[in-house]
């Protein structure tokens, strides 16, 4: 199962679509794996990412394409099944979507070293500091 979600915004017209990915990718942190065309003027931006990420671009991206143009649908898969990218996805775009999303950093890890307090040193119970 992957850690990522697929969130899509379908609109009327290519002017809409650039709205909508320019605000999708300024307002979280995702990545554009690319655009469908169809024959009836539709253009829908597929970003993908972490899914709160993904929220946050199709809502930003929808808003700012109803300035410009039509929004016809949007929606968010989280964790989309592996299966289900190979219809989703064309051959560039999975390479694209394998060598570049983002991800959360890893936790540090511990160097087995104790951490040195550099607060001020605690008082002892019933004694008092001059």
């Amino acid at each position: 199962m992957t850690e990522r979600a697929l969130g899509l915004v379908e609109t009327r017209g290519l002017v809409a679509a650039l709205e909508a990915a320019d605000a999708m990718l300024k307002a979280a942190n995702v990545v554009c794996v690319g655009k469908e065309v169809t024959d009836a003027a539709l253009v829908t931006i597929k970003v993908v990412g972490e899914v709160g990420a993904v929220k946050a671009a199709v809502d930003a991206g929808s808003a700012a394409a109803r300035q410009v143009g039509e929004v016809v649908s949007t929606h968010i898969i989280p964790h989309p099944d592996e299966q289900a990218e190979l219809v989703t996805y064309s051959a560039t775009e999975r390479a694209k979507l394998n060598s570049s999303i983002p991800t959360r950093a890893p936790a540090p890890q511990p160097t087995g070293k104790p951490e040195r307090d550099s607060g001020p040193p605690a008082l002892k119970r019933g004694s008092r500091k001059s």
